[in-house]
C-alpha cells in the first residue's frame, strides 16, 4: 500500500476529525474520531489530489497491479462554481471533498469493488483511489494474485454494475460504469475541462523512431468499444503539423472521458498496426467550437438576419421608446412642465403685482374687445359644439388676418386646460423628409426623434437590397413616421381624457370607449393651425392630418378644430370623412362700425392704463382730444376691415400720423407687394413655381379697380385666361390675390380682391401710367400673338383646300367661315398694333 506524504495525512486526519464531528460517514451515524483512525488505518485511504501520485502527473503500477476508472462518481460540471476554488495555495481545498464525498453520493469505488469481489470471488485488494472531480470519475489502483486476466476482471466488475445499477445521488438518471486503464494516464489538476472531441496524436515510443498513422478503421476498433463515435477526422496528407493526430468526436461527453482515460498512453504494437517500435497514442480533450461561426453564419445568410434585425430593432424602439414618447407628448399637451402654469407662480405673480404695479399690456390685444363682441355669437357656438357628442370636424374658415387663431384659442377655448395646437405650416415648408418629420415631432411634444437616422437606414436598407435582392423594410418612409407620431400622441390624448375618470362616478362600470362618448366635455381639443397653407406643394402632410384627426373623432378621444384659409377644404377633409356633415363658422371682415371701435380702443388702450394725474383730474384720451379721427370713417371704408390692416393702421396713428395718410401709406405699400409678388418675377411661371402670367394678374388688377366685383365666367372666357383659365384663378386664390364668391348651389359667382385694401391699391397701380403702358403693351403683345397664332392656321388650312382641283359646293361655308375669322383676327391684330403703338410713345416719353 502506497504511504501518503505528511501534508496528505494531516489533511486526512483533519478531514477524519470533520466527519466524526459530522456522523457523515457510516450510514450517517455519529463515529468517535479513533474509531473512524483505526477504520481508515485497515482499509485503503483517499488521495485527494488531482495531480496524480508525488503530484507526478502519473500512477506508477508494479507487477500483478492494475488500474480502474470509475465514471459518474459525482457530477462531473462541479469543477465550474466559480465561487469554489480548487485550492488555497499549495494546500488543496477540502470542501468539494466533504460535500461530493463518494461515501454520501452511494457511489464510492472501494465499497464497490469490496462487494463485487465477495459476491463475484474476485480476488482483487485496492490500493489507492485518486478522485478526479472536473471529470466525475476517480482511478483506483488495485493488486490481484494473478490468476485471473485483468480483461476478466474488468468484464466481471461492469457485469456486476450493470446488474446493481449503482447510481449516484445527484445524478439518478446515469449509472456508475468500470473501465480498465490500458495505457498511462495522464493525472493532472490544469483548468481544463472535457469535453466530447479528443484529439489522438501518434508519438514515437523511442526518441528517433517513427511513429505510424493510424487509419479511421484501426482508430474505430480501438476507441468504440468506449461509446458511440460521431466522426472521426483525420489529418490531411498534405499537413505537415507533427506530430501527427486525428480528431474523435463521441456522441457524449462521458464517453471520451471513459476512452481518454483508459487508453492514454497505450503503446500499440506492431500486430495492431503500431510500427516496429510500435506507437503511443497519447490524447487530449479538444474544443469543439468553431471559430468565428456566429459572425460566418451572419455573414453568410443576409436574407435571415437582416429583417430579423430589423424586427429587433423595431421591437425595442416599440418597447422602449414609445412609451418614453408618449409621457412627452402627454406632458407637452398639459403643459406639466410649463413653470408659469403652476400654482406657485402665479402666487409669486400675484404677490409681485401687489408690491409693484405693472402697466404693460400686450398690444396686440388691445382692441379685440370690441371684435370679440361682435363675434360672441361664434364663440358660443364652438363652445356648445365642444359640449356635445357629435364625431365630425370643426371648422373656421376665414382669410387671413381675420382673427380665426385668436377666436378659437384665445376666447373659446380660453378655459381649455387640455388643448395642444398643431401648424400645418412649419411641417408643410419643411425641406426633405428628416425636416419634415421634426417639424411634426416638435408641434406634439414628440421626442426623442430620430430624424436622422431615417437616411442612414435607407442606405443600409439599398445596400440590403442589393445583396439580398428584396427589400428588407429596415427603412421606413416619410409616411410611416408621421404614422408613428400620430399615433403615439392618439394614445396621450386617450389617456389624458380617460385620466378624468375616477372609481367612485356613477358610470364607473362603463367601458373606456362607451365613458369616452358619454363625457365629450372631458376629451382634449386638437386645433389644426393653417390647414391647407400652399395646398398645391404635395399633400401627404394634409392627408395624414386628415386622417389621423379623422381617427380622433371617430373614436371620440378628442374634438378637432381646423383653421384654414381656403374655401375648398371640403374637398380634402371629405377624403377622411365621406359620410360626415362638419361644422363650419365662416369668418369674414369686421364691420365699419366694429373696425372703427377697434381702432379707437387700440388708441386709447395705452392711455388708460397710465397711473391718474397728479391733480386727481380726469385722463383725457386721444379719441377726446385728436381732431383727425373724424377721418376715419373715409379711411375704413378704403381700408376694409381685416383686423391685420386694421392693427398697422392703429399703430401708425400712434406714431403720430393722420388716419388718411396712414390709410395712404398702407395703400402704397400694398400696391408694392403686388407688383412684388403677382406681377413682377415672371421667372417663376417660366419655371412652374407660379401658376399664372403678369399678363394675367394685370387684367385682373385693371378689371377690379373699375369695377370692385367681376362676373366669374367673365374673367374665364377672356382671351388672355384661354389656356386652363379655371385653375389659374384658382392659384391667383390660393395666393390671396382674389377672393371667388360662390353663389347659387355652390357655384363660383364672382371675383373680388382678396383683401379690401387691395382694391385702392389697384386704382393706384392703375394710375401710374408708365406701369401701366408696360402692362397694357404685355397683354397686348399677348393677345396679338394669339390672333397671329389664328391667322396661321386659317391660312394653313386655306391653303390645304385650294389645292383641291374643284372645290365641292359642300366646303364653300367652311371657306367663307375661314375667311371671316382671318379677317376678324387681322382686324385685331390691326387694332393691337395701333394700340401698342401709343403705349410705346408713352413709354418712350415717362419716366
Amino acid at each position: 500500500m502506497l504511504r501518503l506524504p505528511n501534508a496528505e495525512r494531516l489533511c486526512a486526519g483533519h478531514r477524519s476529525s470533520i466527519f466524526a464531528r459530522s456522523g457523515l460517514q457510516g450510514g450517517l451515524t455519529r463515529v468517535p474520531a479513533t474509531t473512524w483512525r483505526n477504520q481508515q488505518a485497515t482499509r485503503s485511504r483517499w488521495a485527494t489530489l488531482q495531480a496524480g501520485e508525488q503530484k507526478s502527473g502519473h500512477i506508477s503500477t508494479g507487477p500483478n497491479e492494475g488500474i480502474l476508472f470509475f465514471d459518474n462518481v459525482f457530477p462531473f460540471r462541479i469543477q465550474k462554481i466559480p465561487f469554489i476554488p480548487f485550492s488555497v495555495g499549495s494546500r488543496p481545498l477540502r470542501f468539494l471533498d466533504y460535500f461530493f464525498n463518494p461515501s454520501i453520493m452511494g457511489t464510492d469505488p472501494q465499497r464497490v469493488l469490496e462487494k463485487a469481489s465477495k459476491e463475484k470471488s474476485l480476488n482483487i485488494n485496492v490500493i489507492e483511489t485518486l478522485l478526479r472531480l472536473k471529470e466525475g470519475g476517480a482511478f483506483v489502483k488495485f493488486t490481484h494474485d494473478g490468476s485471473t486476466p485483468t480483461t476478466e476482471i474488468e468484464k466481471t466488475l461492469r457485469q456486476y454494475l450493470k446488474e446493481q445499477k449503482v447510481r449516484p445521488l445527484m445524478i439518478p438518471w446515469q449509472r456508475m460504469r468500470v473501465r480498465l486503464v490500458k495505457g498511462k494516464p495522464w493525472v493532472e489538476d490544469m483548468f481544463r475541462f472535457p469535453s466530447s472531441r479528443l484529439r489522438v496524436e501518434f508519438i514515437p515510443s523511442e526518441p528517433g523512431a517513427e511513429a505510424v498513422e493510424l487509419s479511421q478503421e484501426q482508430l474505430y476498433a480501438f476507441f468504440r468499444p468506449y461509446g458511440k463515435l460521431g466522426d472521426i477526422i483525420t489529418q490531411p496528407p498534405d499537413s505537415k503539423i507533427v506530430p501527427k493526430y486525428a480528431l474523435l468526436d463521441f456522441q457524449a461527453k462521458p464517453k471520451a472521458i471513459m476512452a481518454k482515460n483508459c487508453l492514454h498512453g497505450y503503446l500499440v504494437g506492431e500486430a495492431e498496426g503500431g510500427g516496429k517500435t510500435g506507437t503511443i497514442l497519447r490524447l487530449t480533450y479538444e474544443r469543439k467550437v468553431k471559430a468565428h461561426w456566429i459572425r460566418d453564419w451572419i455573414v453568410n445568410h443576409p436574407r435571415i438576419v437582416i429583417p430579423i434585425v430589423a424586427a429587433l430593432i423595431a421591437t425595442i424602439t416599440v418597447a422602449v421608446f414609445d412609451p418614453i414618447r408618449t409621457f412627452f407628448v402627454k406632458a407637452h399637451i398639459t403643459r406639466a412642465w410649463h413653470v408659469e402654469d403652476s400654482r406657485l407662480f402665479k402666487w409669486l405673480k400675484g404677490y409681485a403685482t401687489d408690491i409693484i404695479h405693472w402697466h404693460h399690456k400686450k398690444q396686440d390685444d388691445d382692441g379685440m374687445e370690441a371684435v370679440w363682441d361682435d363675434r360672441k355669437v361664434n364663440i358660443e357656438q364652438i363652445q356648445t359644439w365642444l359640449m356635445e357628442t357629435a364625431d365630425t370636424f370643426i371648422i373656421v374658415q376665414g382669410p387671413r388676418g381675420s382673427g380665426k387663431k385668436e377666436l378659437v384659442l384665445d376666447q373659446a377655448l380660453k378655459d381649455k386646460k387640455c388643448t395642444v395646437v398643431i401648424d400645418c405650416k412649419p411641417i408643410q415648408e419643411a425641406r426633405g423628409d428628416s425636416a419634415t418629420i421634426n417639424a411634426a415631432a416638435m408641434e406634439v411634444g414628440y421626442r426623442p426623434i430620430f430624424s436622422w437616422m431615417n437616411s442612414i437606414s435607407g442606405m443600409i436598407d439599398m445596400a440590403a437590397q442589393g445583396a439580398t435582392g428584396v427589400k428588407t423594410g429596415f427603412s421606413e418612409t416619410l409616411d410611416t413616421q408621421l404614422t408613428k407620431i400620430w399615433t403615439n400622441t392618439t394614445t396621450a390624448l386617450r389617456s389624458i381624457a380617460l385620466d378624468m375618470r375616477h372609481k367612485d362616478d356613477k358610470d364607473a362600470h362603463l367601458g373606456d370607449d362607451e365613458w369616452l362618448e358619454a363625457h365629450p366635455e372631458y376629451r382634449p381639443v386638437v386645433v389644426i393651425d393653417n390647414f391647407l397653407h400652399k395646398s398645391q406643394e404635395g399633400g401627404i402632410v394634409y392627408d395624414k392630418i386628415a386622417e389621423w384627426a379623422a381617427r380622433l373623432t371617430t373614436a371620440n378621444i378628442a374634438h378637432v378644430i381646423f383653421l384654414t384659409n381656403d374655401v375648398a377644404f371640403s374637398k380634402s377633409l371629405s377624403k377622411a370623412l365621406p359620410d360626415r356633415v362638419f361644422r363650419q363658422i365662416s369668418l369674414s371682415d369686421c364691420s365699419p362700425e366694429v373696425a372703427k371701435k377697434f381702432v379707437i380702443t387700440h388708441l386709447d388702450s395705452d392711455v388708460a392704463d397710465d397711473p391718474p394725474n397728479a391733480d386727481g383730474s380726469e385722463k383725457k384720451l386721444p379719441s377726446q382730444h385728436r381732431t383727425d379721427l373724424a377721418e376715419l370713417d373715409t379711411c375704413i371704408d378704403m381700408l376694409g376691415g381685416r383686423l391685420t390692416d386694421l392693427e398697422f393702421l392703429s399703430r401708425r396713428i400712434k406714431t403720430g400720423e393722420t388716419p388718411t395718410k396712414a390709410v395712404s401709406e398702407i395703400v402704397d405699400q400694398s400696391a408694392s407687394e403686388i407688383l412684388k409678388m403677382y406681377v413682377f418675377n415672371s421667372d417663376e411661371s417660366d419655371t412652374g413655381s407660379r401658376r399664372w402670367t403678369s399678363e394675367q394678374a394685370w387684367l385682373l388688377i385693371k378689371e377690379l379697380a373699375q369695377k370692385q366685383t367681376l362676373r366669374y365666367n367673365e374673367v374665364m372666357l377672356s382671351d388672355t385666361f384661354k389656356n386652363n383659365p379655371e385653375g389659374t384663378l384658382r392659384a391667383l386664390e390660393q395666393a390671396e390675390f382674389i377672393t371667388i364668391v360662390s353663389g347659387p348651389n355652390g357655384r363660383p359667382s364672382s371675383i373680388k380682391p382678396g383683401k379690401p385694401v387691395y382694391h385702392p391699391a389697384f386704382k393706384r397701380l392703375t394710375e401710374d401710367k408708365v406701369l401701366r403702358s408696360k402692362l397694357d403693351l404685355a397683354i397686348l403683345t399677348d393677345l396679338t400673338k394669339i390672333e397671329n397664332a389664328t391667322i396661321d392656321k386659317c391660312e394653313q388650312e386655306l391653303l390645304l383646300l385650294s389645292k383641291l382641283e374643284k372645290t365641292p359646293a359642300q366646303l364653300t361655308p367652311r371657306v367663307q367661315y375661314l375667311l371671316t375669322k382671318l379677317a376678324t383676327s387681322q382686324a385685331n391684330v390691326e387694332k393691337y398694333d395701333g394700340e401698342s403703338k401709343v403705349l410705346k410713345k408713352v413709354l418712350g416719353e415717362e419716366y
